[in-house]
C-alpha cells in the first residue's frame, strides 16, 4: 500500500479499498462516485467466477487488457462487502454528500439493499443506455448498466437544473483502457449533481476514467485501486493530464 499526491486536489492510493477507506477521516469528502467489481455475469457459481475477460468481453474482441481483480465473490459475500465499503464512505462523505454507484441488472437488488444498510438515503437509479449488447435472440437486449443515486442524509443540491435520468453514450472500443470503463463523458454528466468545486472518492479507480472527469471539470479526486498495473496506468494518465492543464 502506498499514496501519490498529483497534487493539493488529487491523491491516488494503491491498495484494498476497505483497508484505505477505514484510515481516511471522516467527513473528509463531498461525494462519492464509484464502479466497483459486479461479480455478476453469470447465472451459476461456475460462470460468475470465470476470468472476467470471458465474462464481460464479447468473444470476438482481440483486445486484452490486465486482470480485474476482486470479481469472484459469490453473493452473500458480495452483499457484505458492499456494505462494508458504503458504511467506510458513509463516514468519509460530508452530510448531504451524493453517492452514485454504477451495477448491472444482476446486481442491482442486491446493490439497492446494500447502499441503505450502510446507511444512505437511496434516492433513485439513473440508466447508461450503452447503444449496443450482446445479441438475445427473441428476447430484449440488456444494453443498459445502472447508477444508484443516493445521498448521505437529506441532499442539498448545487444546481436548480433538472437532469435527465437516462444517459446514453456508446461503447468505443478505441476509447478504452480497462475492460469495464465508462466513458468520461457520462461521468462528467453524473458529476452534476456535485458542486463545482467538490471532493470526489472513488475505492475503485479501476483506469481512472472518474479522475479523468474530476480534474477535466476542476473537482478534486481521491483514487483508491488494488491492481499495480491499473494504478500505474492511472497515475500516468492522470499525471498527463495535470500536466497539460497546468
Amino acid at each position: 500500500m502506498f499514496t501519490v499526491h498529483l497534487s493539493d486536489s488529487v491523491t491516488l492510493f494503491h491498495g484494498d479499498a476497505l483497508r484505505i477507506l477505514t484510515t481516511l477521516p471522516d467527513a473528509g469528502v463531498d461525494a462519492v462516485l464509484t464502479d466497483p467489481p459486479y461479480s455478476s455475469g453469470g447465472t451459476c457459481m461456475g460462470a460468475r467466477q470465470a476470468d472476467p475477460s470471458q465474462k464481460y468481453q464479447q468473444s470476438g474482441t482481440k483486445r486484452q487488457y490486465p486482470p480485474m481483480l476482486g470479481d469472484a465473490k459469490d453473493q452473500h459475500s458480495w452483499i457484505m462487502w458492499c456494505t462494508l465499503w458504503l458504511s467506510e464512505c458513509w463516514r468519509i462523505a460530508r452530510d448531504g454528500a451524493p453517492l452514485m454507484v454504477f451495477t448491472d441488472w444482476r446486481q442491482l437488488p442486491a446493490l439497492t439493499d446494500a447502499v441503505q444498510a450502510a446507511g444512505w438515503s437511496w434516492r433513485g437509479i439513473v440508466a447508461w443506455d450503452k447503444r449496443s449488447s450482446r445479441p438475445q435472440l427473441g428476447r430484449f437486449r440488456q444494453q443498459c448498466e445502472y447508477i444508484i443515486f443516493a445521498s448521505k442524509g437529506r441532499f442539498a443540491a448545487p444546481t436548480r437544473a433538472c437532469l435527465p435520468g437516462v444517459y446514453a453514450y456508446p461503447v468505443i472500443a478505441a476509447q478504452k483502457i480497462h475492460l469495464t470503463s465508462k466513458p468520461v463523458a457520462l461521468i462528467e454528466d453524473l458529476l452534476a449533481v456535485t458542486a463545482p468545486q467538490a471532493s470526489v472518492l472513488d475505492p475503485f479507480m479501476g483506469a481512472a476514467s472518474v479522475g479523468e472527469a474530476c480534474i477535466r471539470t476542476g473537482r478534486g479526486y481521491v483514487g483508491v485501486e488494488l491492481s499495480r498495473e491499473y494504478f500505474e496506468i492511472s497515475r500516468a494518465r492522470l499525471e498527463t493530464l495535470h500536466s497539460e492543464r497546468r
